[in-house]
């Protein structure tokens, strides 16, 4: 498990300007005089990023040793957030570097975890993904808290500097310490860099791809506009009865939550069975999505109970979802298996976040408690329909 903790610590590190955007996104629309299609379009487009890098690089691993694949990567993450830090001034300046920190992501998600998988086998290797996995959450829940911490003390462009600064670490981590990964064994011929088709042709990891395209366009667009959605609720509160703690820091104990279901979900997956496990917890989070909006004038108290829950259930299914497709690929095509899974997967994360801010504008705007009723439906109506896939997986077996 040294080569799992030392994977995690680098995906934490390489995380610290994951949030950074987001959970400044009050501020920055203000500031620039953002729509909220605007400002969901530059939280989108950090997953743009990720899609546009994820299929070179995620696929290179097969042929080159992913470690020089991850240290691409890191650069990249520390190009876009320095850039942010620096040049950022508006819309289309926040595009282009949100974009970099995005194909950052891309480079050094999934070629890690595949580091991690090659070195590794049966059991060992699921429950070392979904700590893995769950890192993702550790990463993103620092990120916000750190950065809404120094945003709030030294302003928004200090942000970033943190964020520029993990990537280096992690950088140093993996290159120091990880050995060198899995590649195709000399003298198999190589499938063309972005031919995708053997991969979609595997019936066994089909599923898994199509759950995970679901299951992060309900998680990135909440993740999204979470800090957003708690800061309106707290400004709809009475006067007596504030709330004890900042936006900020409330999304990222919910986000604390993460780790725990996704490693706990895992170990339901082995015990009851992947299906019936992924499955449950999409309908679930789909349903109380379908909600969560509406209660926006609630309590504050019962506000964060309500997106603790739906963020819990959300990520009950991530690790199990990804040891899932990384057990049932060819292990000379867990590299095109790994970047089909996350292309696909991250297409609908970077809609989501657009397509919640698009839904806001039309509803009625950020004002207005209907609005973020039918924004947070937008994400979750693919787990309300889970039931209706499940009936379909069902009938194919």
């Amino acid at each position: 498990m040294q080569l799992a903790l030392l994977m995690c610590g680098a995906e934490i590190f390489s995380m610290t300007g994951f949030a950074a955007y987001t959970t400044l996104l009050p501020v920055l629309q203000r500031e620039w005089s953002l729509s909220n299609s605007e400002a969901g379009l530059i939280s989108g487009i950090y997953f743009a990023g990720y899609v546009a890098a994820t299929p070179v690089l995620t696929s290179l691993t097969d042929r080159v040793d992913a470690r020089r694949i991850y240290l691409l990567a890191c650069f990249l993450s520390v190009a876009g957030a320095a850039g942010f830090m620096l040049f950022a001034q508006g819309l289309w300046s926040a595009l282009f570097f949100q974009f970099l920190i995005g194909a950052g992501l891309g480079g050094s998600y999934m070629p890690g975890l595949k580091m991690l998988a090659d070195q590794l086998e049966g059991p060992v290797q699921s429950r070392a993904i979904a700590f893995y996995t769950a890192s993702f959450g550790i990463g993103s829940s620092l990120s916000i808290f750190i950065c809404g911490l120094i945003g709030a003390a030294f302003g928004w462009q200090w942000s970033f500097a943190y964020g520029a600064a993990g990537p280096l670490f992690a950088a140093l981590m993996v290159n120091v310490a990880m050995p060198r990964g899995r590649t195709r064994a000399a003298g198999l011929p190589a499938p063309a860099l972005l031919d995708f088709r053997p991969v979609l042709r595997n019936r066994r990891t089909l599923p898994y791809i199509i759950g995970y395209s679901a299951h992060n366009y309900e998680l990135f667009g909440q993740r999204s506009w979470m800090v957003a959605f708690l800061a309106f609720s707290a400004s709809l509160q009475p006067a007596e009865a504030p709330m004890l703690l900042g936006a900020a820091t409330l999304a990222a104990i919910i986000n604390m939550l993460g780790p725990v279901m996704s490693v706990s979900g895992n170990e339901l997956a082995i015990r009851f069975g992947r299906t019936r496990v992924i499955f449950t917890f999409m309908t679930a989070s789909g349903l109380v999505a379908c909600v969560l909006g509406y209660t926006a004038a609630l309590p504050w108290l019962l506000v964060f109970l309500l997106m603790a829950l739906h963020y819990g259930l959300m990520l009950g299914d991530s690790a199990a979802l990804t040891a899932g497709v990384v057990a049932s690929a060819h292990p000379d095509q867990r590299g095109a298996t790994m970047a089909t899974y996350s292309f696909l997967g991250f297409s609908s994360a970077f809609l989501a976040p657009l397509v919640f801010g698009v839904v806001l504008d039309l509803a009625g705007g950020n004002r207005s408690v209907v609005a973020w009723g039918l924004a947070f439906a937008s994400i979750g109506v693919f787990g309300v329909l889970a039931p209706v896939a499940r009936l379909l997986y069902s009938r194919r077996g």
